[in-house]
């Protein structure tokens, strides 16, 4: 390996500029230049906008996950040299939409300095070599707990792992406003609530820079990878557990994986390389990944429902769970409403057996979602309980306030009872999986876990929604391979509320 490629891959040559607090105030009118155009991404312009329109149309042409996501709320994306891992990166940024955000909130870790919690930026700019980035009021953030930020010059003016991943961000996003913040040791819950109301609004994309295992043989590079990866598709909350050399964005994941755990976001798997698939040898390599986090997207109406409701049989399940909410809190409806709504529910179709969902939404963030998936009801009860603790009983969220009842929206999904599937072996298994239909259950032992229909959006190739399903349940992502799996397989129709 080159002298040049062992400084980009391994990041070891530090500035010598000591650590001191960056200027009060702020926000400041400066302007952050690149630190690292040059060595990790071309400093000229041309060059470097070619570069990755290159990756992006590579990663187009390699990719097995749809760009499907119009609910995507984060991403995790390497940050070492472009020869490194420009492709695994393009990978993350090509599922972006463009012009999709108008805010990025940008995390890494702290690669330079040493400190705890996090520090922000001085600087009211960002400039890489395609133009300028203006940056957020971040004052909010920092009032809520300011001994948690510092704005630490060091850091600010010498740390790669944001400025080499926001080139990617540039070329997707015309205009936006960044927030950057830079992680050291730190409560990973504690930051996820402090970050909280950032994420709520649906035109932040929240970035995590990281990479993962660090110089190990090629072989032991995969394997810990693999594990590592299978632990963030899982949103394992004893993330801070045994991270030993898994990777360097211990702390800004863990903050990523406690949001995602909270707003019900679903990891998906774009890609994995290390640097001895691009431009290292194998004997010390780097692993990096990219995973993308997806919220909660309507469910589409399967076409296999045995036993298809009208839409008015679905807006009275609606209508159903929009009256239970109210009547928690003494609210009264119309008389002749209430009879017109009751004569509906009445119908044999809504009091047959079945799984049902309530989910809860308020501009478009999960709030609450409960159901069952075993036909243990009759759809208007299933409707009627997961109403309720969809609202008060989901542990992700606080009990649902009256004033909060008129901006909730209500959506109701109904399920087919869950059928096992017989296969014989992986083969078997995928050629009768039915993509863009099936929900699908897998048990193995007291591991088990459920995709609904609407996840072959992102995942349309059978295997790589098996492989996900897998994670989610936490076995190894290749669990299904080996045949000793139970697969069931049920239909959904879904029912949103009209306003």
């Amino acid at each position: 390996m080159s002298a040049m490629r062992f400084l980009i891959l391994f990041s070891t040559i530090f500035f010598l500029f000591h650590d001191a607090l960056c200027p009060t105030g702020i926000g400041q009118a400066a302007v952050r230049e690149p630190a690292w155009a040059g060595r990790f991404y071309p400093e000229n312009r041309e060059d470097l906008a070619r570069l990755i329109d290159t990756l992006i149309r590579q990663a187009d042409q390699k990719s097995e996950v749809c760009d499907a996501g119009r609910d995507l709320r984060a991403l995790i994306m390497p940050h070492a040299g472009y020869v490194y891992s420009g492709i695994t990166a393009a990978h993350a940024a090509r599922v972006i939409r463009r012009d999709g955000f108008t805010r990025v909130l940008l995390l890494g870790p702290d690669h330079r300095v040493g400190f705890n919690y996090a520090s922000v930026t001085a600087a009211s700019q960002w400039r890489t070599p395609l133009g300028t980035v203006p940056i957020g009021n971040i004052g909010p953030i920092v009032n809520k707990r300011p001994e948690w930020f510092d704005c630490v010059a060091a850091s600010d003016r010498s740390e790669h792992c944001l400025e080499v991943v926001l080139p990617f961000l540039q070329t997707r996003l015309s205009q936006f406003e960044l927030i950057p913040l830079v992680l050291g040791p730190c409560d990973t819950e504690g930051v996820a609530r402090v970050l909280a109301g950032l994420v709520e609004d649906s035109h932040t994309l929240m970035v995590v820079s990281a990479d993962l295992s660090h110089y190990l043989s090629y072989d032991a590079a995969v394997k810990r990878d693999k594990e590592t990866l299978d632990r963030i598709i899982a949103l394992d909350p004893n993330w801070l557990d045994d991270q030993k050399n898994r990777t360097c964005g211990r702390y800004p994941v863990g903050v990523l994986l406690a949001l995602a755990r909270s707003r019900h976001w679903r990891p998906v798997l774009l890609h994995y390389n290390n640097s001895g698939d691009t431009a290292g040898d194998k004997d010390a390599v780097v692993g990096y990944g990219a995973v993308a986090f997806y919220g909660g997207e309507p469910m589409q109406p399967s076409s296999d429902v045995s036993q298809t409701l009208s839409p008015e049989k679905g807006s009275a399940l609606v209508a159903l769970a929009r009256r239970t909410l109210a009547g928690h809190y003494g609210e009264n409806f119309p008389p002749d409403e209430v009879r017109q709504l009751d004569a509906q529910l009445a119908d044999p179709a809504l009091q047959t057996r079945c799984g049902t969902f309530v989910t809860l939404k308020i501009d478009n963030q999960l709030r609450g979602c409960i159901g069952s998936l075993a036909a243990t009801a009759p759809m208007v009860d299933g409707v009627r309980d997961n109403a309720l603790n969809a609202a008060f009983h989901d542990p992700r969220f606080p009990p649902l306030k009256k004033k909060e009842l008129d901006a909730v929206q209500i959506e109701v999904s109904v399920l087919t009872e869950p059928v096992e599937l017989e296969y014989t072996d992986a083969d078997d298994l995928l050629a009768k999986l039915k993509p863009g239909v099936d929900g699908v259950i897998i048990k193995r032992g007291y591991a088990s876990a459920t995709f609904l229909p609407q996840v072959w959006e992102q995942l349309p190739r059978p295997e790589s929604f098996l492989s996900h399903l897998c994670m989610k349940a936490g076995m190894p992502s290749d669990q299904w391979r080996e045949g000793d799996l139970t697969v069931l397989v049920y239909g959904v129709q879904y029912f949103e509320e009209e306003k």
